[in-house]
Formats: C-alpha cells, structure tokens, sequence
C-alpha cells in the first residue's frame, strides 16, 4: 500500500452556507431585504422571527425582523467564491471559530458582480455564516443512535483556515 491513500473520512467540506439580512423590523423594509437576498443567491428567503420583545428597539416577540437563505453543495461553492472576490480573497483570522465554522460580512449587494443599485430598494449588507465539516458529523446530531464526534475527528480552527486557503485561494490575515 502506498501512502498516498488519504482518509475520505478525514477531508473536510462545506457542509452549508447561510446567507442573512437583519432589519430589525417588518414591513416594506423586509420586502425590500428579502428581494435583495433573492436576487444574490438566486433562491427564495425566509423570514427570520423575532425571540423576544425589546421595546427600545420598537421590536415585539413574533415579529419578523429579517430574512434568510440557506445554501448547499454546488451552489453554496459558487456563492461563496463571488463573495470571496467581493472581499479580495482575503480574510480575517479571527472570521474562525474554534469549530472550524467562518462568519464574515458584506457591506453592500451591489458588490456583487451583476447587481445595480436601485433607488427604490436602497443599501443592505449581509452576513454569510459558512459550516465546515467533516462527513460524519450527523451521528452527533440525528435522532437515532446519537454519540458525540471524538476530539481528533472534529475540525479545528486551523484545519479550517487551511481549507478556505486551498479549496478558494484565499489568503487568512492575522
């Protein structure tokens, strides 16, 4: 046997890419959010709740706050390499955390190559959440048979950090 033969257990993958805009209130705001979030990633939104009521902010438990997309396998891949280019493939350490996940934000969606800037809509960032994983993270979450994922095959920061660089050339700053 050689020891080129590397464990397809081990490798890690992009296991979903969350895309949100937070409004902080409903109505025409929201509609406008959740149409920008639609034109980007090219799916349909959905409205995020809010938890709890914070009268400060004018917020009431129940009330849509935001909007969201969730993406996976090959469309989540495409995503995510414009959204690098908008950032110059660069990004920051401490994007990461110690699980492997990456969180990082755009300011404006007009960055995004195709997309105008509409008076009527107006400027919206959003963040993007990405969930690195190794295959056989479920067993820690599904219903049946649930055991939690030994130490050495959870991903880490640094493997983390390693994949970004060489699955989307991008350079991780300190």
């Amino acid at each position: 046997m050689s020891e080129d033969i590397v464990n397809v257990m081990r490798k890690p993958r992009i296991e979903k890419v969350v895309v949100n805009i937070g409004v902080g209130e409903s109505g025409e705001r929201l509609q406008k959010a959740q149409k920008v979030i639609e034109m980007v990633t090219g799916q349909k939104s959905k409205q995020t709740i809010s938890k709890v009521t914070n009268r400060d902010f004018g917020i009431r438990e129940g009330q849509p706050i935001g909007c969201i997309v969730t993406l996976r396998g090959e469309t989540a891949i495409e995503f995510l390499k414009r959204a690098f280019t908008i950032r110059e493939n660069r990004i920051a350490s401490y994007s990461f955390d110690r699980e492997g996940n990456l969180s990082f934000g755009i300011p404006d969606y007009t960055d995004f190559s195709g997309m105008k800037y509409d008076p009527e809509i107006g400027i919206f960032g959003m963040d993007i959440s990405v969930s690195i994983q190794r295959p056989g993270k479920r067993v820690s979450r599904r219903r049946v048979m649930r055991r939690p994922i030994p130490m050495g095959h959870r991903m880490t920061r640094v493997e983390a950090m390693n994949f970004v660089k060489e699955m989307f050339n991008v350079e991780v700053i300190d």
